[in-house]
């Protein structure tokens, strides 16, 4: 019987680990022998010009490239010290514990109570019942989370795509805390938003850290070096370079970060 990922990990080891990680689609490979480390309870960003790999990455750490035929992979991902590739892995489990939010915010057509509600009635198993009250208390603990509950509090039955663009991807991530995740995914969650939607779930990913571990893919450089610990920049497939955000935009260590930084490409 296959063996759940483990919901808490030692808070000194990394959270996320790839080791000689490589990715095709069909004959084209995406990834080269990526290693990486990703620490537990920070907010790590990916930087990169379009095509380097950085989505392909985020996409790979819960295994949502199987969706795709055509894509083999070669190397491990281990999520809190599990290879979520192993025989003794539910693929259930893995996007239990590792929630994904998409550029694009992506509210299912039901209310906002019953989006919030989703995953958390979908993963409690069969016979498992749970009140009322009890799911209002999931429910409001998950939008305060994601400060949203005091502008959604008294419409909670009202459609959830009827909400602000800004407010649906709240509620997009709203959506994943109910069953616990370790790990956010995060795919250029801003990319729809205009600047105080963007600065509002910046905000957002800041509270959450510590309590989640946060990879996030952006375009955005003022973003990276404004909402992320770490900073990992790709190119052609390949890690170049992983570093605390602070060194990477002051002194990175090589020639082709400190291009991509300065705007000489990408």
């Amino acid at each position: 019987m296959a063996e759940p990922i483990p919901s808490t990990v030692d808070c000194d080891s990394s959270a996320v680990s790839t080791r000689g990680l490589n990715l095709w689609y069909g004959d084209f490979q995406a990834l080269f022998d990526v290693d990486l480390e990703v620490p537990h309870g920070k907010v790590t960003a990916m930087i990169g010009p379009s095509g380097c790999g950085k989505s392909t990455l985020l996409r790979s750490v819960n295994r949502i490239n199987e969706r795709l035929g055509y894509v083999r992979t070669t190397g491990r991902i281990e999520v809190l010290g599990r290879d979520i590739y192993g025989d003794d892995i539910e693929l259930v489990q893995v996007r239990k514990q590792v929630g994904m939010v998409f550029q694009r915010p992506n509210p299912l057509p039901l209310s906002i109570r019953d989006n919030v509600l989703f995953g958390h009635r979908t993963h409690r198993g069969i016979g498992t019942k749970v009140s009322r009250r009890q799911e209002d208390e999931i429910l409001e603990k998950a939008l305060r989370e994601v400060l949203l509950w005091e502008t959604v509090k008294d419409r909670l039955d009202r459609p959830a795509t009827g909400l602000a663009l800004e407010e649906q991807q709240k509620l997009c991530i709203a959506r994943l805390l109910p069953v616990k995740p370790a790990v956010l995914l995060m795919d250029e969650p801003c990319s729809a938003l205009d600047p105080d939607g963007t600065e509002a779930v910046e905000e957002l990913i800041w509270g959450l850290r510590g309590s989640y571990t946060i990879l996030i893919v952006t375009h955005n450089m003022s973003q990276a070096r404004r909402a992320s610990d770490g900073c990992v920049f790709m190119l052609l497939g390949k890690l170049v370079e992983h570093s605390r955000t602070d060194r990477m935009f002051v002194s990175p260590k090589h020639q082709e970060t400190a291009d991509y930084i300065e705007g000489r490409y990408g």
